[in-house]
């Protein structure tokens, strides 16, 4: 007999098998004992959560000719023929192959037809999502009055590309992930009738791996076995699936916190040389920076030896939550833009390089540690600049007496704060000299009488385009020429086309990350977050040609450009 991977082995035969979906194999015992079976079952969920095990233990269940409490009995005559394969009248379809309207048709041709051995025809369809529109049209009429001996029991995990037509006469069933605990005890009864030995450590890290899939979490159980040796630990499995150990990723982390780039990148090669994946270890620093959240946060961790929470400890009292926080977002984005490059190494080095700068650490808060050795001074003051200044546009008050205007308010901020740095380089009197012109605004803004705040589009928009052209947004720049914003209401600003917006304008301006850009911009402007929304005149607007607008980008770009037709 050929081999059987552990996941086909291991299936499920019962309800009672079944683990992390409870209240659902309950449901359908309660429906298979009282007789009163649908017609039409929708199972959904995540991969590897038992929704085809599910499928195929129903089926048997109403075909089985001694059901024991809603239970196949997988003894008799029909559940044997089933579990072999050999009931035609149980029909497994793959929607992912046979997509087609004519495969669907060749169903309700069949349907026609009394079943030859079971007392039912079931049609399980996996992946059903991936049906053509025709087909589900094909399949409508069959699914809404089937014939009293034909069931249909559908698996997907994407129900939003269903029609709500096929979803309206389907019973629904979500399967949620199987939680890590459930995936532990199915994995112990799977490595004792194996004969595999494992750690408790080991199981813990394949229970985070597969991510609620029980599924995966057999198929990586089994990479570890292939090797002949079935003595599983938590540093094979890391080998196995390329995952760095804990000890170098907190070398990675807590060298990143200490600003040292040096060390860094020495820590990081360390790990590449070793063979690792370089997205495997951007999960691990950014589940690492999770944990050291969390225990910042809560003072508690499991799976972490007491010298690996000693580790974790000390990076935790050298940070705030704002960095950590931070950092995580910035792995994200890191991770994100590497799995589109080719250049993965040059990538990950360059964007570890940035993390290590403490602008980028703490871009959007004012750094907690202050000037060290009198470095960095003129990128904290303005950062601290920064911070008044929009503490003071969200107030969104004009003060009559005293300060009148943004501009008014950044001077006196940079020259108290600029003061204090003038009489000593520590951080302690750069905390001081912001917090008394805080605590001077305040004042005023107290005693004033207040007015609504709205800062003029007119101010920022040039200033907008002039630093997308300054940034070298030549496309997006050109696009934007001759455009006015206006703010539509406190959460929207427009932005007004009045000779109208190209094709091709409408092609660079309408993809996400250009909106994004613009929209980040207009946020900062307007010191609170921001939609925008393109305006563009129904009538009489004077359409700039693809001619024009390429002489435009060349006139600012100062390049020599004919046009020849």
């Amino acid at each position: 007999m050929g081999y059987t991977a552990l996941y086909r082995k291991f299936r499920p035969l019962t309800f009672g098998e079944m683990v992390g979906q409870e209240a659902i194999t309950r449901t359908l015992k309660n429906q298979i004992i009282a007789n009163r079976v649908g017609h039409a079952y929708l199972f959904n969920g995540g991969r590897g959560t038992g929704k085809t095990s599910a499928a195929k233990i129903l089926a048997r269940a109403v075909n089985c000719l001694n059901p024991k409490d809603g239970e196949p009995c997988n003894e008799c005559e029909i559940c044997k023929e089933a579990l072999s394969g050999a009931l035609t009248d149980i029909v497994e379809m793959d929607a992912a192959s046979n997509n087609s309207v004519e495969d669907i048709r060749s169903i309700r041709e069949e349907v026609n037809f009394l079943p030859t051995k079971a007392k039912y025809r079931v049609y399980i369809i996996d992946e059903v999502h991936m049906l053509s529109t025709g087909a589900f049209n094909a399949l409508l009429k069959t699914l809404e009055e089937p014939p009293e001996h034909v069931k249909f029991i559908l698996a997907t995990t994407e129900p939003q590309k269903l029609p709500a037509t096929i979803l309206s006469r389907c019973q629904r069933f979500d399967f949620k992930r199987i939680s890590n605990e459930d995936i532990i005890k199915r994995l112990k009864i799977v490595c004792e009738e194996s004969k595999i030995e494992i750690t408790e450590e080991a199981l813990n890290i394949i229970a985070i791996l597969s991510e609620g899939a029980m599924r995966d979490a057999l198929s990586i159980l089994e990479r570890c076995v292939q090797d002949g040796d079935n003595k599983i630990d938590e540093n094979k499995i890391r080998d196995l699936v390329g995952i760095p150990s804990t000890a170098l990723v907190h070398d990675v982390i807590d060298s990143v916190f200490s600003y040292d780039i040096d060390k860094t990148l020495e820590a990081v090669d360390v790990i590449l040389n070793e063979g690792k994946d370089i997205v495997n270890l951007l999960w691990e620093m950014i589940k690492y920076c999770k944990d050291v959240l969390v225990y910042k946060t809560a003072g508690k961790l499991e799976m972490y030896n007491d010298e690996e929470k000693a580790k974790i400890k000390n990076i935790a009292d050298k940070t705030t939550k704002e960095q950590l926080i931070n950092i995580i977002y910035e792995l994200s984005e890191m991770e994100n833009d590497i799995k589109r490059t080719t250049q993965k190494t040059i990538m990950f080095q360059a964007g570890m390089i940035k993390l290590c700068q403490p602008r980028t650490m703490n871009e959007n808060n004012v750094q907690s540690n202050g000037i060290q050795n009198g470095q960095n001074s003129s990128s904290n003051l303005e950062a601290r600049v920064a911070k008044i200044e929009n503490y003071l546009r969200n107030n969104r008050n004009v003060f009559q007496n005293g300060i009148t205007n943004m501009n008014t308010t950044t001077n006196i901020a940079e020259k108290s704060v600029s003061n204090n740095l003038n009489n000593s380089g520590n951080s302690s009197n750069l905390n001081s000299a912001v917090k008394q012109t805080k605590t001077r605004s305040n004042s005023n803004n107290t005693t004033a009488t207040a007015t609504k705040f709205s800062r003029n589009s007119e101010e920022y928009w040039p200033q907008i385009l002039n630093d997308l052209k300054q940034r070298g947004k030549r496309v997006l720049y050109t696009n934007l020429m001759g455009t006015n914003a206006k703010e539509i209401n406190d959460m929207t600003v427009g932005i007004e086309f009045p000779n109208g917006m190209t094709s091709f304008g409408k092609l660079v301006l309408d993809k996400q990350e250009n909106m994004r850009e613009i929209s980040n911009l207009v946020s900062m402007a307007c010191g609170k977050e921001m939609q925008i929304k393109y305006i563009v005149p129904e009538q009489n607007a004077h359409k700039v040609t693809r001619e024009e607008n390429l002489q435009n980008l060349a006139n600012e770009s100062d390049i020599p450009f004919n046009i020849i037709d």
